[in-house]
């Protein structure tokens, strides 16, 4: 599967852009899709940054995707960690202080409702989501299949130990820190005073557990996805752009077997022409008559 040949994050390039401009366009019918939704026992949900923008998550994507005057794909490598930990771990404070504040939206709850729903009838729902902001999770997803990691989870640099992480601030030195504002300048917090290890008196640096720019995916949710996707007979691919390997290619690759494959998204994306579906607009409008109780349903 081409989830095995593509484990680190990238972009999808212009040959399969100019490739799926070629075929057929996505049906619009919301009821022959629920149609399908009723009698699927597998359902797979993929879901990207646009899921979460809904609720006011920043995409960093595109012409708003700059922290100060840093383009904040450029922050989120190993790389810039490296160079300057501090301005790393100011960029990720900010970003976990604005997450504090914002709540799951209807497409959240309509997916979680969705799953709970369902399983009480021996069917299954899971999420593979690119998102970091823990968005499902407290929607009330279970099935959940955190692709790049989570922005409430640290990892040790010296003993490599994982643990979830909610403090507010993380560390005494980042308070009143992290302003995005370009005139705003870095706060060159020595590496002594920026969050560390508390596992067995380690001390070591923490980083952020998610999956940068150049990392490879864990290969055990990996594993995890490829299975859902191996047997699901329903996909669903929710505010994702498409164009972040290896995910951009999850859902093209069940549409190659022939399994029904739905597109929520505020505007097309490179694997559109590959679906069955696409519907169009704002996924907390979209989705949640997608994903409502069927007439056909047990009650």
């Amino acid at each position: 599967m081409i989830v095995r040949q593509l484990s680190c994050r990238g972009s999808i390039n212009s040959h399969l852009r100019a490739h799926l401009k070629d075929m057929a366009r996505p049906s619009s019918d919301l009821a022959a899709l629920r149609k399908i939704f009723s009698e699927a026992k597998n359902i797979a949900i993929i879901t990207g940054a646009g899921v979460s923008a809904e609720s006011g998550v920043p995409t960093f994507r595109g012409a708003g995707g700059y922290w100060r005057i840093w383009q904040a794909q450029k922050l989120a490598t190993p790389e810039a960690f490296s160079g300057d930990p501090s301005r790393v771990w100011e960029f990720y404070h900010h970003r976990r202080e604005v997450m504090l504040t914002k709540n799951p939206n209807p497409a959240h709850l309509a997916i979680a409702e969705c799953e709970e729903r369902l399983s009480k009838q021996g069917r299954t729902v899971t999420v593979i989501t690119q998102n970091i902001d823990e968005l499902h999770r407290r929607a009330g997803s279970k099935n959940l299949l955190e692709l790049h990691g989570n922005l409430f989870r640290t990892r040790c640099m010296s003993c490599g130990h994982e643990a979830d992480n909610y403090k507010s601030p993380i560390c005494a030195a980042l308070e009143g820190k992290g302003a995005p504002d370009p005139d705003t300048n870095d706060a060159q917090i020595p590496v002594q005073q920026l969050p560390r290890c508390e596992h067995e008196g380690c001390h070591g640096l923490l980083r952020p557990a998610v999956v940068w720019f150049g990392e490879t995916l864990d290969s055990d949710i990996l594993t995890r996805a490829e299975k859902v996707l191996d047997s699901c007979d329903l996909c669903l691919v929710v505010g994702t752009s498409s164009i972040v390997y290896p995910a951009a290619m999850f859902a093209p690759q069940v549409a190659a077997r022939g399994v029904p494959v739905a597109e929520f998204n505020m505007e097309n994306t490179p694997a559109t022409m590959r679906f069955k579906f696409h519907f169009h607009g704002p996924c907390g409008t979209t989705l949640p008559p997608a994903l409502e109780r069927h007439e056909t349903e047990q009650t």
